[in-house]
């Protein structure tokens, strides 16, 4: 494939000129930025001097997501995304998505595909990788053939489509038709009812049979995209076309630890007293909504939040508010399951956020991933007038083996000052920790709040001399190494 075709040059000079956009930021994820400089040659080459283009690289949260942040630096009219997108809508800035083209055996993915057909007895649901949109069409077409040739009477696979090739936020969804079977697409959707979205893709099912009846094929690797399809329909049973391999694999082990341990995750954020709320994008449509319905859920189950904005989380980034016990991290779908194993706090995603902090709430399977369709849950359960009672009876802690209670923060004006002035006294002090040995590096007690974890800690930042306002000649510290000061044993 050459390159002008891989990255849809053509394309986009039309997407730029039909809508007079003079200001583009082209967007694209490290591994494609060795083509940066090409591309924006041969995009010149197309819309001429008008048109300002500016490279985008290192973005401050996944490279799934449009960066409006930094495309409006520059002031620009569009965001060109180019590599793998989880299509998450735009707060402002229009977009338009070059998923890329990644090579693969059409006549062998048929043929694993019309065995699946031929020797399952569930119907059979394609969905695919992005990169693998431009390849959809022709493998539809092997599929017919096959089915016409075979003299077999069986079920034709449901496709899923791409929902969307172009985002603008102040409209609604522009799908472009890009070499797309119109027909197989409406014999598909005419007898469909019940509608997924997810990762962007879009599919419908008919309207009497459900989602764990069928059998999902999955076109591509094993990526985020992929995961996020396995624990959403958790029920169903899948299989995977490994393009480079040109294999079918079907082990699932690997996405059942993620759900063994993800459910591991929300029994442990039950028991925190401090939650950090990670903000991880600043430009999905509806995220602000979404920290703020975080803070009442957290503030209503009597423990206390706080809001972080720090870019891509890290364990090193973390490490620095050590009193939080647990952190929910707001993002899109992609990079919402973020791997937690090196950090000293788990790190959940707002469904989990839901499943820990509301009483009584009991996780079925069923798996959500858009923190958009949570909003649209809890929107619902308010018009339904489902809101919960407050329980006063104990909770069962699995990891403490026993009944605990947790302890609400509401307390009226006077007691709040008092206790306010009670912890400005004790941040003054350097206490030992509790319940922990004294060189211990953590505090692991049962502050509940980072004023009472500060207050706890051995050491809680330089002492400041009130007494005497003025300056003192010189101190004498201590000698050694900080390994071991010569006044140490």
């Amino acid at each position: 494939m050459d390159f002008a075709s891989r990255y849809e040059i053509s394309t986009t000079a039309e997407f730029v000129r039909s809508r007079g956009y003079k200001r583009v930021a082209l967007q694209f994820p490290d591994e494609l930025l060795d083509d940066a400089t090409r591309v924006a040659k041969a995009l010149r080459a197309e819309l001429g001097k008008g048109v300002a283009l500016y490279v985008m690289a290192d973005t401050a949260y996944g490279s799934c997501c449009v960066d409006e942040v930094a495309a409006s630096h520059v002031d620009a009219d569009c965001v060109v995304h180019y590599g793998h997108a989880c299509c998450s809508p735009t707060s402002t800035l229009p977009a338009l998505f070059v998923f890329g083209k990644m090579p693969i055996n059409v006549n062998i993915c048929a043929e694993s595909l019309y065995n699946c057909l031929s020797t399952s007895e569930k119907p059979v649901l394609v969905l695919f990788g992005l990169e693998f949109a431009h390849v959809l069409d022709s493998i539809k077409r092997e599929i017919a053939n096959k089915l016409s040739e075979s003299g077999v009477t069986l079920p034709e696979p449901i496709f899923a489509d791409v929902s969307c090739f172009s985002i603008d936020p102040t409209k609604m969804y522009i799908t472009e038709e890009r070499d797309t079977n119109a027909e197989s697409d409406d014999r598909n959707k005419s007898n469909a009812s019940s509608s997924y979205t997810l990762g962007g893709l879009t599919w419908g099912i008919p309207a009497d049979h459900r989602i764990e009846q069928y059998l999902l094929f999955w076109i591509g690797s094993d990526n985020p995209a992929f995961t996020n399809v396995m624990l959403m329909f958790n029920s169903c049973e899948t299989v995977r076309y490994d393009a480079k391999e040109n294999c079918l694999v079907k082990d699932r082990n690997l996405h059942r630890k993620i759900l063994n341990r993800r459910y591991y995750l929300v029994e442990k954020a039950k028991d925190a007293n401090i939650v950090g709320i990670l903000v991880g994008t600043l430009g999905i449509a509806g995220y602000l909504n979404m920290v703020q319905q975080m803070k009442k859920l957290i503030e209503k189950a009597g423990k206390k939040s706080y809001t972080l904005v720090m870019g891509r989380p890290s364990a090193a980034k973390l490490a620095n508010f050590p009193e939080c016990d647990v952190f929910v991290y707001v993002s899109c779908a992609q990079t919402a399951l973020l791997d937690s194993k090196e950090f000293l706090a788990p790190v959940i995603t707002p469904f989990e956020a839901m499943l820990a902090f509301q009483r009584g709430s009991q996780w079925t399977g069923e798996y959500v991933i858009e923190f958009r369709n949570l909003m649209q849950i809890s929107e619902r359960e308010v018009r339904e007038g489902k809101e919960e009672e407050e329980e006063e009876e104990a909770r069962f802690s699995f990891l403490q083996g026993g009944y605990v209670e947790d302890v609400r923060h509401e307390v009226d004006g006077d007691e709040h000052e008092e206790r306010s002035v009670v912890l400005a006294e004790l941040t003054q002090k350097a206490l030992s920790l509790k319940k922990e040995q004294a060189d211990s590096i953590l505090f692991k007690g049962t502050a509940k709040s980072g004023a009472e974890f500060l207050a706890a800690r051995s050491y809680t930042g330089l002492n400041m001399q009130h007494d005497d306002s003025l300056p003192q000649a010189f101190v004498i510290g201590r000698t050694g190494r900080a390994a071991g000061y010569n006044d140490e044993k």
